[in-house]
């Protein structure tokens, strides 16, 4: 451990070159403000694949398809399903994306029956805005996630036209489900009329709750059974199966931007570790008045390591904030095939990454540290 007297001393010696220090912090903010990013991409993956889903409920969709717009049920299969021992709720829903690829900004748009949504829904639903009454009167009405309505500056009284699909907000709501925070939901016979004559009478999806989480692969084989030889044959699976299945593009790319972080940790590695070995090269002779006057070679070794931590640390802690700061700012998800993985960063995300900073640039000083230590003064001064 170092003694505290010695802080302003690392502080010195470590902004001693000033242009190389800042260059240095400039270069570890900007790997970490990469690093978090990736991050806070891979927490937002998890949050919404594992975490946010419930485990009694399943989803039915068609069987082999993806997209929302390619799934196409017959809304009159949801009286089958409901006649299904175990199965205690079922909602028909049309899911329509206003981009069913890829992209940073999209609205979903989920047609549920008014009654058994606002029924079922309602009293958990947390309105920050708006009334559930107006949605339940209106049928052009809609209620959007907090998310969506912030990052399009909506409002209840505003009105939404996007992908042909035209509504009035009547309230806003607020979810911790990242699946909820981009939906606008509206009443399923308008998006049905609204999205053309062939969509009347039919859906995207049923979810159905059970009533016990140890029935639900037995619930969803019946269901799936009931209507394989259907012209429309489904594929029931849970929530979680669910998600992590149609983001499953999503998914495999954040896992290949695991390898983006660990380059960035390297280089933040090779950008501490330079500035150190060239600063100890800079202060040989430093470190021989140091030795001369009573220092010891432990507490040298101390020293330069602690420049390492504060490089580290003050680089880190600016970019992973700013990473941070403009997640929650910019309230950034990634939507794909009506599906949302969100940027999620958090205060933790905040924590670790400058702890692994900090960690790091003390790993970089080890062995200029150790090199400084055991440098004879003799040859110190020689090296002058």
């Amino acid at each position: 451990m170092l003694s505290p007297r010695y802080i302003p001393l690392v502080f010195k010696q470590a902004f001693r070159r000033t242009a190389r220090a800042l260059l240095t912090v400039a270069g570890v903010a900007t790997a970490m403000f990469m690093f978090t990013a990736v991050s806070a991409l891979q927490n937002g993956v998890h949050h919404a694949t594992r975490e946010a889903a419930e485990e009694t409920k399943l989803i039915v969709y068609r069987e082999n398809r993806f997209c929302p717009a390619t799934s196409r049920l017959p809304e009159i299969y949801g009286d089958r399903i409901a006649r299904i021992p175990g199965v205690v709720e079922v909602l028909p829903m049309k899911v329509a994306p206003t981009n069913c690829r890829a992209s940073l900004d999209v609205i979903v748009f989920r047609g549920v029956p008014p009654e058994d949504w606002s029924a079922s829904a309602g009293p958990e639903l947390d309105l920050t805005a708006g009334s559930m009454d107006e949605w339940t009167s209106r049928t052009d009405a809609a209620i959007l996630g907090e998310t969506l309505a912030e990052r399009r500056g909506l409002k209840v009284g505003d009105r939404i036209d996007a992908a042909g699909v035209k509504v009035y907000v009547a309230g806003v709501f607020r979810t911790d489900k990242p699946q909820e925070q981009n939906a606008a939901y509206v009443h399923l016979d308008f998006l049905q009329r609204t999205t053309g004559q062939k969509a009347l009478g039919v859906v995207t999806q049923f979810n159905v709750k059970v009533d016990d989480p140890a029935r639900a692969d037995a619930v969803a084989a019946q269901i799936d059974a009931m209507f394989r030889d259907d012209q429309q044959p489904t594929q029931t699976s849970s929530e979680k199966g669910f998600l992590a299945r149609g983001a499953s593009d999503i998914v495999t790319l954040v896992g290949f931007m695991r390898y983006l972080g660990w380059g960035c940790l390297a280089a933040v590695l090779a950008l501490v570790g330079n500035s150190i070995v060239l600063s100890v090269q800079d202060r040989v002779s430093d470190h021989a008045v140091m030795q001369t006057l009573g220092y010891s070679g432990p507490l040298v070794a101390r020293l330069v390591a602690a420049e390492g931590l504060l490089l580290g640390a003050v680089g880190g802690l600016v970019g992973t904030a700013l990473a941070v700061g403009i997640a929650q700012w910019g309230q950034f998800s990634i939507s794909s095939e009506g599906h949302t993985i969100p940027v999620h960063a958090t205060w933790r995300v905040l924590v670790q990454g400058v702890a692994l900073a900090a960690a790091l640039g003390i790993a970089a000083g080890l062995v200029p540290a150790w090199q400084a230590s055991r440098r004879p003064i003799a040859q110190c001064f020689r090296a002058v």
